[in-house]
């Protein structure tokens, strides 16, 4: 059973928090609220083109559980367009963040948080200008 490819990933946070996060994968990197099947939980679907890669979750008070397991996540990287265009509109968003070449590769990364502190990491092709 090989895997294929990354499918989608998920953040879950009271809905305030939640709020905050879609508005910022929205507005800041450039997802697309879409389609969501009814779940009896609040929350959001945000596409890449036609992929939903995002779910956001809302998690209720009473489901907020203390978890004995390392938190282990760093960040979640999406391939990019546009370099110079997004840099230009991270810093009209006052979000900011670091780039970094890739040694012996084609790309450059930008790194930053979301409101939830979660990485981020923006892929580029060096000459993507």
């Amino acid at each position: 059973m090989p895997v294929a490819a990354l499918n989608h990933y998920n953040l879950r946070a009271p809905r305030d928090l939640l709020d905050k996060l879609c508005t910022f994968y929205c507005d800041v990197v450039g997802l697309k609220v879409g389609a969501r099947p009814p779940f009896q939980s609040f929350g959001y679907w945000l596409y890449a083109f036609d992929n939903p890669i995002l779910h956001l979750s809302e998690a209720r008070s009473d489901e907020i559980r203390v978890s004995s397991a390392m938190n282990t996540f760093d960040h979640v990287a999406f391939t990019c367009t546009g370099r110079r265009e997004t840099e230009a509109h991270l810093k009209r968003c006052e979000v900011a963040y670091q780039m970094v070449e890739v040694p012996l590769t084609t790309q450059v990364q930008l790194f930053f948080k979301d409101p939830a502190g979660n990485g981020i990491e923006l892929n580029f092709a060096v000459h993507d200008d």
